[in-house]
């Protein structure tokens, strides 16, 4: 049994209305779901796709909280890869970033894939990376400021940064089926080493790669920093074989948890970065009409009795 990608990323803004000109006026990304925060109704969750669907391995996600700015350090997620096909295609966003204004690296080889790294406004580190085509086939959405060529593909591999590798390496394998595959010097220091483990077919969507960083203090969640990054299995099977399997290792972690869109299980790996499994369906059209995905607030059905006084205290984002 294998997990087979990363299913989404879930991060956090302090200026939501900001947050959605960038991802969906600037990164060309399409609001597939607007809902919120089912743990914290006062906040949104926004998910924005590369694909016109939404489907797993495309979402980047965003709970709308008033707090103050990460502060950075290890014990946490410190990049966000985003997959696209081609040189060109990695050429043709750097000249669209340098004229959005956004301030951005130069397209250098980092673990033998070209990438290209930058920042979201609120501090929200980004990579673009050349995937090879590579990954689900790309379903593009053609209401997007950015041509379907070059149009984003889904999660690329997600970077950790632990303190100590060992005890999250040994949950990685022996637990979740991972494989260290590889190594490389850490491109943003020079000074650490990234380990690669793959999931499944393995590939840059199907990626996690974890830096090991003994001398960094432990960061502070906030505005422009990660919440916690999923990992794809196909059905509610597996989902269930999960839970068994975490459970066998006396794992903590969080049971059953029904998202409606799909089915979720947490877990802290031992250096307390936030894992979860999840579902590839039901799926986001559950509820609404595939061509117009993302134009109102959808609520699960537990909340819905609640609509009114959630939407009242909802700031617009349009």
């Amino acid at each position: 049994m294998n997990l087979t990608g990363i299913h989404h990323l879930t991060a956090v803004s302090s200026h939501i209305r900001e947050n959605y000109q960038f991802y969906t006026k600037v990164m060309g990304l399409r609001l597939v779901k607007r809902s919120v925060n089912q743990d914290d109704v006062s906040a949104y969750h926004l998910f924005y796709s590369g694909d016109k669907r939404g489907t797993p391995g495309n979402d980047l996600t965003f709970f709308d909280w008033d707090i103050p700015k990460e502060q950075r350090g290890s014990n946490s997620i410190v990049r966000t890869y985003l997959r696209v096909n081609g040189q060109s295609a990695l050429s043709w966003w750097a000249g669209w970033l340098e004229d959005q204004g956004v301030k951005h690296g130069g397209i250098n080889e980092v673990d033998g894939r070209a990438t290209l790294f930058f920042e979201d406004p609120e501090g929200q580190r980004l990579a673009l990376v050349d995937d090879g085509g590579e990954g689900d086939p790309h379903d593009a959405w053609d209401r997007s400021p950015v041509p379907a060529e070059n149009q984003i593909r889904g999660q690329g591999p997600i970077r950790v940064s632990v303190p100590d590798l060992g005890p999250t390496d040994m949950l990685l394998t022996k637990a979740l089926n991972m494989r260290q595959v590889r190594q490389y010097p850490d491109p943003e220091s020079g000074k650490y080493t990234v380990y690669v483990y793959e999931m499944g077919a393995g590939g840059p969507h199907a990626e996690l790669h974890v830096v090991e960083q003994p001398d960094l203090r432990p960061a502070q969640l906030g505005a422009g920093g990660v919440h916690h990054v999923a990992f794809r299995t196909p059905t509610d099977h597996e989902y269930h074989e999960w839970i068994r399997r975490i459970r066998s290792f006396r794992i903590p972690n969080s049971g059953e948890v029904d998202r409606f869109w799909f089915h979720s299980l947490y877990l802290r790996e031992p250096n307390g970065v936030l894992f979860e499994i999840a579902t590839d369906g039901p799926g986001f059209d559950v509820d609404e009409d595939p061509e117009t995905l993302g134009e109102k607030v959808v609520l699960p059905p537990f909340l819905e009795p609640h609509r009114a006084e959630i939407v009242a205290n909802l700031k617009p984002i349009d």
